[in-house]
């Protein structure tokens, strides 16, 4: 039975876009180490991320857009990008396991698992693939965006983003719904960018 894991990142952040990764290891994969992406160093997760998408019997990382989130709500843009992960498959999977509480619509058996990300090495595997593309999004958006500090916090409400973003207004790709964002709309919007 082929096992696709579901995992996403970038949930809670005030910026960027959320990200989810779809995994099918297959059973002589050799990877080892595989963990949750949180509890993994920067330096281990990329490592991991190569061996995932070069060993693999297939893989899918796929986006929700800030618009989307806006427009959505985060919960139904996370659910967006992992049906997206899951049609982006090389691979149709026997089952899908989705780190959560909650499983997208999928044309396959779905189950969602708690802390399924230390749990089921597929599920392991796509927090992996999915935490490293969105931090390397967030990289690029440090480049794009300086000032906010979007290279360190990754864009969660940390009191050091909070500060920037009361100071410098939103970017275009803070994400306006969300509370902190929404108090800052006005404060100085669009004069930087």
């Amino acid at each position: 039975m082929l096992v696709c894991g579901v995992d996403e990142a970038g949930r809670g952040p005030l910026a960027g876009a959320v990200y989810a990764s779809a995994v099918i290891l297959g059973p002589d994969h050799g990877i080892e180490g595989l963990a949750d992406s949180k509890a993994l160093t920067a330096a281990k997760r990329e490592l991991l991320a190569v061996q995932i998408r070069e060993r693999a019997l297939a893989w899918s990382v796929a986006t929700a857009t800030v618009a989307e989130i806006d427009q959505l709500n985060i919960l139904k843009a996370t659910m967006l990008a992992m049906q997206r992960a899951v049609a982006g498959l090389a691979v149709s999977p026997d089952k899908v396991l989705i780190d959560g509480n909650r499983c997208p619509t999928l044309p396959y058996a779905c189950e969602a698992i708690v802390k399924g990300d230390a749990k089921i090495r597929e599920i392991s595997a796509a927090s992996i693939l999915a935490k490293v593309a969105r931090d390397a999004e967030l990289l690029a958006l440090d480049q794009q965006y300086p000032g906010y500090g979007f290279a360190e916090h990754k864009g969660y409400p940390t009191a050091a983003h909070l500060a920037a973003l009361a100071a410098l207004g939103p970017c275009p790709q803070h994400r306006t719904s969300f509370g902190p964002v929404r108090a800052c709309l006005g404060q100085r919007q669009g004069e930087l960018w």
